[in-house]
């Protein structure tokens, strides 16, 4: 009963338009109430523990390092480079919207970002080259995706201090899975070009050229290799691995490219604040939120509610993954992580499921739902970007989204996809 009163108070305060850090906030003062253990005072307390979290110091400069990113000219280089490279293929910008994905999601760790950034400079040129306009967005909204599974995504470190698990190892284990996300996008893009007709294709670029954008690119290019190199030999943890991508970032897009002025740092500087405020106060909302859900034994009612199929982890897995896809359809994946973590994890760790194998099937699930009306996030940046309305921008994802969908059960059905490879990173 606990469990439905927590879940109906949660619900109703979001579906008045309360922000999610204050309903999770009012669903624990609620729940608290039902218990008959009402103490504001715990509450504030473990609100301002779940802030003080030193892991948490991660998010602010990943984020800051993504918005240098974007203003710095490091991310033009890059899609730069892969226009040399791969526009004379047929259906080449598509090639180059997923490989800019990729290394996008080893600068920022946000799709948000990504799919702004990547939406602004690769649509307009695939619209005139004669590619579908909505099959084009949904390739870069899809594309976008990539980032909340390879390091720095800032949901796996969400979920790693919801979790208390270590965040390297998440990085680890989802660079593999992020990369197969992107090579199931190529293999759909490849079938889709195939059927379309009177695709503009770039004049191929000589090697000189492809060498120069190589070369303009390579400061860029390292930015990843030395966050994920980093961290797998153990020269930093991951808040130290942010704070060095800030400074890297910073370094070359003010004197290397020269594209950052001190005006710029300060634009930067106040819209990081503005968006780490929003996550950090989510985690904080929801780590009290946690410690009255663990208090009021809800884990344990859950459990025993499940007990018919404890001890069968594939089947509690197919219920949570159905119960993440649903609120993905009207929630992002940062709240998601907050909200189902507390709740599931002790369950499911009981039965004998890794809990970053876990953490990786609920961000790549979340992440589904940021491309699915009618909330999607992605969606809507897209929506904003292409000028589409949903349907028609849903439409062009549908193919992106289905092929999603079945690697998710094959990770489902499949655990060593993800730990195996972790392993071996480790």
């Amino acid at each position: 009963m606990v469990v439905f009163v927590f879940l109906v108070l949660l619900l109703a305060a979001l579906a008045v338009g309360v922000p999610i850090a204050f309903s999770l906030l009012l669903s624990a003062l609620g729940l608290m109430i039902y218990i008959d253990m009402y103490n504001a005072t715990i509450i504030s307390q473990n609100l301002i523990k779940g802030a003080q979290n030193f892991t948490l110091l991660a998010v602010p400069f990943f984020i800051l390092a993504g918005e240098i990113m974007n203003v710095g000219g490091i991310g033009k280089r890059l899609v730069d480079l892969g226009l040399t490279m791969f526009g004379h293929v047929k259906g080449g910008l598509g090639y180059v919207v997923i490989i800019a994905s990729i290394i996008f999601a080893g600068l920022s760790g946000s799709a948000v970002a990504d799919a702004a950034a990547l939406g602004a400079i690769l649509l307009p040129m695939m619209v005139k080259g004669g590619y579908d306009k909505g099959r084009s967005m949904g390739l870069i909204a899809s594309g976008s995706l990539i980032a909340l599974l390879i390091p720095p995504s800032i949901s796996l470190i969400m979920y790693g201090v919801i979790a208390n698990v270590s965040i390297t190892k998440l990085f680890m284990a989802g660079i593999v899975p992020g990369l197969i996300l992107a090579l199931g996008l190529a293999i759909t893009w490849f079938i889709i070009i195939k059927r379309t007709p009177n695709i503009e294709t770039l004049p191929r670029k000589s090697r000189q050229e492809v060498w120069q954008a190589f070369k303009s690119a390579i400061w860029a290019l390292f930015l990843p290799v030395i966050i994920i190199v980093g961290l797998r030999g153990g020269v930093f943890t991951p808040t130290e691995a942010a704070a060095v991508a800030v400074f890297y970032a910073l370094f070359i897009s003010i004197f290397i490219y020269k594209e950052m002025t001190f005006k710029d740092i300060y634009r930067v500087l106040i819209d990081s604040a503005k968006t780490t405020s929003v996550v950090i106060l989510m985690v904080a909302a929801a780590m009290a939120g946690a410690w009255v859900i663990t208090v009021a034994n809800v884990p344990q009612q859950l459990g025993e509610l499940l007990g018919p199929i404890a001890d069968k982890p594939f089947i509690l897995i197919c219920i949570v993954m159905l119960i993440v896809l649903l609120l993905g359809m009207v929630m992002d994946t940062g709240p998601i992580i907050l909200i189902i973590v507390p709740v599931v994890l002790p369950m499911l760790t009981a039965a004998g499921v890794d809990p970053i194998y876990l953490g990786i099937l609920l961000v790549m699930n979340g992440a589904i739902g940021l491309i699915t009306p009618p909330v999607g996030t992605v969606l809507n940046v897209g929506v904003s970007i292409s000028k589409l309305s949903v349907f028609q921008l849903a439409k062009g994802i549908m193919p992106f989204l289905f092929v999603y969908l079945i690697i998710l059960f094959l990770f489902m059905l499949f655990p060593g996809l993800i730990l195996v490879p972790m392993e071996w990173f480790m």
